[in-house]
């Protein structure tokens, strides 16, 4: 395969649901779509985390939370585990991100030369998911929902400066060329809360007409134990009002075709620049967003509209309008990418447990195994995810496990692991899990790192009293605790 450039697009909280060519009827993305429509969708792509730092840490290093570590967002990654980045780094690639990165510092050698607009973790991190039990409610969510609709935050503001900044960097690259193949990952914030959307995007999806999530009501939504630690830690045990669930609903929707123009914007600059010839592109996002369904909202479960991401990239040498339907993961990246630019593998990297998309496509598996786990905020239980053929699997430690056919119940509405006539793929898929790694024997590794650090900010209590602040603030912007 021809050494080419990399643009890497990476995107916040965006649902494989929200969008046009995954198979939303309602939410408009025709950048993204267009960009699908040029080379292959993933359509089982997995982030190895339902939640922002861990997940960025395993885009970053290619190894899974339970392998670095990153288990939680009170810990950024910071450069100790080797990343794509200083790989290519090191072979002399030059290698700049623009953008939100959500490691620990600017100040650390993260595998970049240059990061342009960076969003770091604030104030060492988020320290109140580091307090794993239904005592800790995240008194901010709510009013995420309460205030949505129509305007602007300073997460539009930012995203619009970064579009800004990598269309300056494209023309950049124009203007003097490189003899050998850069990688540029342009990583925006949207559609992440706050839920503030801008008018035009907004006006696309009036309240009234959305439909409401599936599986809302109190009535219908699981009642796995560990989903109501969820709405604990989040503060929505209580449901939220139809209005709010609409305007919510409506913001997330026009956030996602707001991220859909800049990648928009982006792409157009890389066909202005003329150097679409010889730049593969990669869009995904860290992670998903329930956005009501199953009664949930933001992140921290394995269904498919949270576990599950966005996956497309296009370029030379990949098929157009492919969906390739072999199971991917996060952890993948890293070979891909190394790939794209034919950088040359290091005799470690055959034991990672990602693969290059490139060689996904070529080698089509629909039984290989997507992983993801989940360690932090509002998880009474470690939770493991195996994706594999048809069937999800889903382990809880300490509670029932869970199962669905994705074939025949895509919205995952059946749990199937307590029907004796699926005994044997539970089992199966459970010994798959224990191939991979010890379930109990993690999740007391976690706590233990966890309780470690709680320590050393000076306990329990005085975690909790310092509270969170809303979200991770835009740079120059000063965290609002609450």
């Amino acid at each position: 395969m021809k050494p080419q450039n990399m643009l890497f697009i990476l995107s916040d909280q965006h649902s494989p649901r929200a969008l046009g060519c995954q198979g939303s009827r309602i939410v408009q993305t025709p950048n993204l779509d267009g960009l699908a429509s040029r080379g292959t969708r993933f359509s089982a792509a997995y982030c190895n985390s339902p939640i922002c730092v861990p997940a960025r840490a395993a885009i970053a290093t290619g190894r899974y939370v339970h392998q670095t570590g990153y288990w939680d967002n009170s810990r950024g990654y910071e450069g100790s585990v080797p990343s794509w980045g200083h790989r290519l780094q090191f072979e002399g690639y030059s290698v700049t991100s623009i953008g939100k990165l959500h490691f620990r510092s600017e100040a650390d050698p993260t595998g970049f030369d240059r990061q342009i607009r960076p969003m770091h973790i604030a104030d060492g991190g988020a320290l109140l998911g580091l307090l794993r039990d239904d005592t800790v409610i995240l008194k901010k969510y709510r009013a995420y929902h309460d205030d949505a609709g129509p305007g602007e935050s300073s997460y539009t503001e930012y995203d619009r400066a970064i579009t800004r900044e990598a269309v300056s960097f494209l023309h950049e690259k124009e203007r003097a060329p490189e003899d050998r193949p850069w990688v540029a990952m342009v990583s925006f914030v949207c559609p992440h809360p706050p839920l503030q959307c801008p008018e035009e995007f907004y006006a696309l999806y009036p309240p009234e007409d959305m439909p409401l999530p599936y599986l809302l009501e109190q009535g219908d939504r699981p009642d796995h134990p560990a989903f109501r630690s969820h709405r604990l830690f989040q503060g929505t045990e209580e449901p939220f009002s139809e209005d709010v669930v609409r305007r919510s609903v409506s913001a997330y929707y026009g956030l996602c075709s707001f991220l859909d123009h800049n990648v928009g914007l982006v792409l157009q600059a890389l066909e202005d620049s003329g150097m679409a010839g010889n730049t593969r592109v990669i869009y995904t996002s860290d992670h998903g967003e329930a956005d009501g369904n199953h009664g949930l909202w933001g992140k921290y479960n394995m269904y498919e509209h949270s576990a599950g991401v966005p996956m497309i990239m296009a370029g030379e040498g990949v098929p157009a309008g492919h969906v390739e339907e072999t199971p991917v993961s996060h952890v993948d990246l890293y070979q891909t990418i190394l790939d794209c630019v034919g950088a040359p593998e290091y005799e470690d990297e055959p034991a990672m447990p990602g693969r290059s998309l490139y060689d996904v496509i070529a080698h089509p598996d629909p039984d290989r195994v997507a992983f993801s786990e989940y360690h932090a905020a509002a998880a009474n239980s470690a939770i493991y995810m195996i994706r594999k053929g048809r069937f999800k699997y889903i382990y809880y430690v300490g509670l029932p496990a869970q199962l669905f056919d994705l074939e025949t119940d895509p919205d995952e509405i059946t749990d199937l692991a307590w029907n004796p006539a699926y005994a044997d793929i539970v089992a199966e898929y459970e010994a798959i899990l224990r191939q991979m790694v010890d379930p109990e024997a993690v999740d007391a590794l976690a706590r233990s790192d966890q309780q470690a650090r709680i320590l050393a900010n000076g306990g329990r209590d005085a975690i909790r009293g310092k509270g969170a602040f809303g979200y991770t603030p835009a740079p120059g912007e000063t965290p609002v605790y609450k």
